[in-house]
């Protein structure tokens, strides 16, 4: 994106590596750069510990370096309403979200972007590693990042046009690698700093424990797919779909979650995780976000299921105004109502829906 630089971008300093190498980039190419801390959370969860204190360190730390203004936003009671809220209704239903899209959707690239333009900046910035180009007709398409391995387009297909027209990904044309070989050499603070791990901006927790300080036990039946009862658990809402660990059903082959039978509050499992029980040949999604418009439909597009999962090729029909069927050519393993399908065409990123 060739820009003006007499401009100024707010960049949202996570206390990370690749955000304080997104400022670093810009003000290396002479725009005025203004850092904000987004303190998003802030309570400690069971034994797990909260990092937000020792990222706004890091952050005012990076600013100190770069010499550059950093504003702390406060937008708890936003994230909790719109973010974890939201992470324990959809538990209760039964469905597994992605707390990371709804932050991107809702807080960064909407309240944050809103605040940051209302207080004078052109354009904002983060770390992710995605690419925003825009066409001869001004249109904005989001393209994959160049590092394959780290590559964050997955999390922002929910932007809009308008969106992408103010978002800078100074980072996305970069391997991994280079950007801590530019940290180091820029001297950064975070140059060693180890990533972010967990959910975003609550950090490293079990979600089991997340879940426990909201939604109460209730015991129930663990059973295979051909009704026999194998154990008990807490709560169906705790597990979610191929989930091997925390089951608790020792011994031999290890189990699966299939399904969760919220009505009778029942898990139901099968041993193997390449039991065919597992397996998908199509699924429903609802309410996509289409970057570019919505393609001619039935079409042939690559899909991803979840984040890091390699590109798989899907026919996409449309059921109603909202919903669409997708039947894939290879079956697909452990489809979780409420995870997203994020669609794409080679590295561009088409949008994505929820899948129900």
């Amino acid at each position: 994106m060739s820009l003006n630089k007499k401009i100024t971008v707010a960049v949202g300093l996570s206390g990370g590596v690749d955000s304080s190498v997104a400022a670093f980039l810009l003000q290396q190419n002479g725009y005025n750069v203004i850092g904000y801390y987004m303190k998003n959370w802030s309570t400690d969860i069971g034994k797990f510990h909260c990092p937000w204190k020792e990222d706004q360190e890091y952050a005012l730390r990076v600013a100190d370096h770069l010499n550059i203004p950093l504003y702390t936003l406060n937008f708890e009671k936003e994230y909790k309403e719109k973010v974890v809220d939201y992470l324990f209704e959809s538990y209760e239903k039964g469905i597994t979200p992605n707390p990371d899209i709804l932050c991107n959707k809702e807080i960064k690239f909407k309240i944050f972007l809103e605040r940051a333009l209302n207080l004078g900046a052109d354009f904002i910035a983060t770390g992710h590693y995605a690419i925003g180009q825009i066409d001869k007709n001004n249109i904005c398409h989001l393209i994959k990042g160049k590092d394959g391995n780290k590559d964050q387009s997955y999390f922002l297909h929910e932007m809009t046009q308008y969106q992408l027209s103010k978002t800078l990904f100074p980072v996305g044309e970069y391997a991994k690698p280079k950007i801590r070989s530019i940290a180091k050499k820029a001297k950064l603070p975070t140059a060693d700093k180890p990533d972010s791990q967990g959910i975003c901006f609550i950090g490293e927790v079990n979600i089991g424990e997340l879940l426990k300080t909201k939604i109460s036990p209730k015991v129930g039946d663990i059973v295979t797919t051909d009704g026999k009862k194998i154990g008990t658990h807490e709560g169906v809402y705790y597990y979610t779909i191929g989930q091997r660990k925390g089951i608790g059903i020792g011994g031999g082959t290890p189990y699966f979650v299939i399904e969760k039978d919220i009505k009778n509050n029942r898990l139901i499992v099968d041993k193997g995780s390449w039991s065919q029980s597992l397996f998908r040949n199509d699924c429903v999604v609802k309410n996509i976000n289409w970057i570019v418009g919505e393609p001619k439909i039935p079409c042939k597009l690559a899909v991803k299921l979840r984040y890091r999962q390699d590109d798989q090729e899907c026919e996409i029909t449309k059921i109603d105004r909202t919903s669409y069927k997708l039947v894939f050519s290879k079956p697909q393993r452990a489809i979780t109502p409420g995870q997203f399908a994020v669609f794409y065409k080679k590295s561009e990123c088409l949008g994505g829906g929820v899948i129900i």
